[in-house]
């Protein structure tokens, strides 16, 4: 970065370049696993295709259209690749850009690789960005991730492998968001010929290349022979849909299969006994919640949404249903995201306060709802739980399990009521929670499933995304924060830890902090 920060003149943007530095500092990671070692690059053994088990099936593949980390993850980092990625601690790197420098404060200009072609054959250049980038702000797109680049007013092509981002603001956290899954680089000639196949045939630059999709079952990617990296040890890797958890680690057991990325808290201990297991944890950037959708009777009224909010024992639900996987979430934002703070509390367990809150609002006798759910065996136990703790203040309970797919197409619609889900922030930074989660541009698939609207709160966050001291935007995190709770729009539940169990005979694999799989390295003994 060294190079990079001597072509930056103008003092604000070192603040800038500062700032970046810190938000990828501030989501370092590192895991605590004590399986690490056994995990690490064993020799250079060649061949075999690594099998990944699944609970759920991806639901596309189009990363300009996907809404969800278990189908983003199938092709980041794999079949796509961005101008730049995090490293293990989140910093930013080159990938298909070699280097950048902001040129003044709403101009960003990258230098591009030149040994680079897409999966159809191809060549990869300033054009393809541009073409990548205009297809994906172009409001008849309708893509869900265009409001997370809306600060990019142009994509100028300066000569074939140089190109400029031009903004119509100062954004800080612009590096962040180009090497989350949203920035991947499309082919443009699948972009030109036939958009709508992307959904479900990927065509990107990385070190995999798609192989085919069977709907329901697998997806196999193969290992991109004309690379223009380091090529990948193995051969492919399938990602095989098994719903049922015990049918996944016998898998996993036996050899079967070799990573599964969607373990349940409660066979941690079935994992450590086993000869054959490993265990892999690492603290996580997403963060779990109980949501309201504040355009839905009765949960427009603020004071039965507070009601809930009292009435829910949180503790309760991290040691009895997690098993003490996580920590307590006090906001919607995990404490390795940059804009986090721990002085806006959520409302305390008071069952006195719950009820009088819910007479006030009309409900002295109780009401009935419906909370909707994925079908996550934790997510099911903890719909119970709550169900439990509200009839304790007479609200009636109707759990409602969706299969991922479907739960994921319910809340994009806003059919639902209240709602057991998570945010897995993709960059280490407080605009892509803030933004994503509760700005009134983005109540749907974007992620306001709140289908909350508040102008003091898109004003905040607004303000925030533009601000180049860090000192004054981790204060509009934290005012803004405040409000979200005031208003009692969600109750935060949990700060994610991601775990995954993995054959003792496959290596090279890691989990990034936004949950990722990273099999780059991947040995198969």
């Amino acid at each position: 970065m060294e190079r990079k920060k001597r072509s930056i003149k103008n003092g604000i943007l070192l603040v800038l370049i500062g700032l970046m530095l810190v938000i990828a500092q501030a989501c370092s990671t590192k895991s605590n696993s004590s399986n690490e070692e056994a995990n690490k690059k064993e020799g250079t053994k060649q061949g075999g295709t690594l099998t990944v088990v699944r609970l759920s099936d991806a639901t596309k593949l189009d990363p300009h259209f996907i809404t969800d980390i278990p189908s983003a993850n199938i092709i980041y980092q794999k079949v796509y690749q961005g101008l730049v990625a995090p490293d293990k601690d989140f910093k930013i790197e080159p990938l298909l850009a070699k280097e950048w420098k902001v040129v003044n404060d709403t101009t960003w200009e990258f230098k591009l690789r030149d040994d680079v072609t897409f999966h159809d054959g191809t060549p990869f250049n300033a054009e393809a960005v541009k073409a990548t980038f205009d297809r994906l702000l172009d409001p008849k797109t309708g893509s869900p991730q265009r409001e997370k680049f809306a600060m990019i007013t142009e994509v100028k092509v300066v000569d074939e492998y140089t190109v400029q981002l031009l903004l119509a603001y100062p954004y800080a956290p612009l590096l962040s968001i180009l090497a989350s899954n949203e920035g991947s680089i499309i082919s443009p000639k699948a972009l030109a010929e036939n958009p709508e196949k992307l959904a479900e045939h990927p065509v990107g630059t990385g070190p995999f290349v798609f192989g085919e999709w069977k709907s329901g079952q697998e997806i196999s990617l193969k290992k991109n022979e004309n690379y223009w990296g380091k090529k990948p040890n193995i051969d492919g890797v399938v990602f095989k849909v098994v719903p049922e958890d015990a049918t996944r680690l016998a898998m996993i057991e036996t050899g079967e299969a070799d990573i599964n990325d969607q373990v349940p808290v409660t066979e941690i201990e079935r994992i450590e006994a086993s000869d054959t297991m490993g265990l892999y944890r690492t603290e996580g950037l997403a963060v779990e919640f109980l949501g309201f959708n504040t355009k839905k009777k009765p949960f427009d009224d603020v004071r039965v949404r507070k009601a809930i909010s009292h009435a829910i024992e949180r503790e309760a639900i991290i040691k009895g249903v997690y098993n003490n996987v996580g920590t307590l979430a006090n906001v919607a934002m995990s404490p390795k995201v940059f804009g986090y703070t721990d002085k806006v509390k959520p409302y305390d367990y008071d069952l006195n306060e719950a009820k009088q809150l819910l007479k006030d609002a009309g409900y002295a006798n109780g009401l009935e709802i419906t909370l909707l759910t994925s079908d996550r065996k934790e997510r099911i136990n903890m719909a119970e739980v709550i169900q439990s703790q509200l009839k304790g203040i007479g609200i009636k309970v109707e759990i409602q399990v969706m299969e991922y797919g479907a739960f994921i197409e319910m809340i994009n619609k806003g059919e639902h009521e209240m709602v057991i889900n998570g945010w897995g922030n993709a960059t280490g930074d407080g605009d892509y929670n803030q933004y994503n989660l509760f700005h009134s541009s983005s109540q749907g698939p974007a992620g306001n499933h709140f289908y909350y609207s508040n102008p003091e709160v898109d004003k905040l966050i607004e303000a925030a995304r533009k601000e180049t001291d860090e000192a004054k935007r981790l204060k509009q995190y934290e005012e803004v924060m405040q409000l979200e709770i005031d208003d009692a729009v969600y109750i935060p539940i949990r700060n994610y830890e991601h775990i995954a169990a993995y054959n003792k005979n496959v290596s090279g694999f890691w989990l990034n902090a936004a949950n990722y799989l990273m099999i780059d390295d991947v040995v198969i003994k």
